[in-house]
C-alpha cells in the first residue's frame, strides 16, 4: 500500500486523537470524552495535520507494524479492522465514497467531546463510548482468507 491508499482508510472519525488514561496499577485503559488541542472538533479533522507532531510531540504517526502493537485504538477504526483481516463497514467513506457517512453513523466524536484546552483535569471527562462500537452496529466479518493478498 502506497502512503496515500495507508492514509485513505482513516475514516474522519477523530476517536483516536481522544485523549487516554492508563491505570498505573491495572493497565487498564480509559477513554475520555476530552480530544487534542489541535483536533477540530466539527470536522474531526486534524487542524495542522502536516506539523501535529512538532506540536504534539505524543502524536503517534500509525504504521502497519505500530497498528498491530497499540492497544488503545477504537474498535471502529478502519487502520485496526484491517489488522484484524475485517471489511470496511458501510459507513467508511472508501465505501461510501462520501466523508459525511462517518458523522451520519454515529461514529465520530463531532459534538460529544470538548478540546484539551477547556477540559480540566482527564478524569473527569472519563466516557465508555469511543471504546465501543456504537449500540446496533455489528463489526465487520472477517474477510475470506482467498480475498486476503
Amino acid at each position: 500500500m502506497t502512503r496515500r491508499e495507508w492514509e485513505s482508510l482513516c475514516d474522519g472519525c477523530g476517536r483516536c486523537c481522544l485523549h487516554k488514561i492508563r491505570d498505573e496499577e491495572t493497565e487498564a485503559l480509559h477513554w475520555t470524552a476530552v480530544s487534542c488541542r489541535l483536533l477540530d472538533t466539527d470536522s474531526c479533522q486534524c487542524s495542522d495535520y502536516t506539523h501535529r507532531r512538532a506540536k504534539v510531540p505524543d502524536c503517534i504517526q500509525l504504521t502497519p507494524h505500530k497498528v498491530a502493537t497499540v492497544d488503545w485504538l477504537p474498535p471502529t477504526c478502519a487502520y485496526r479492522l484491517v489488522e484484524e483481516g475485517r471489511d470496511l463497514p458501510r459507513w467508511h467513506p472508501l465505501v461510501s465514497g462520501r466523508p459525511e457517512t462517518v458523522h451520519e453513523a454515529g461514529i465520530s466524536v463531532r459534538g460529544r467531546v470538548i478540546s484539551e484546552r477547556e477540559a480540566g483535569a482527564l478524569e473527569d471527562h472519563v466516557a465508555a463510548w469511543p471504546g465501543r462500537w456504537p449500540p446496533g452496529m455489528r463489526k465487520p466479518a472477517l474477510l475470506k482468507k482467498e480475498m486476503i493478498p
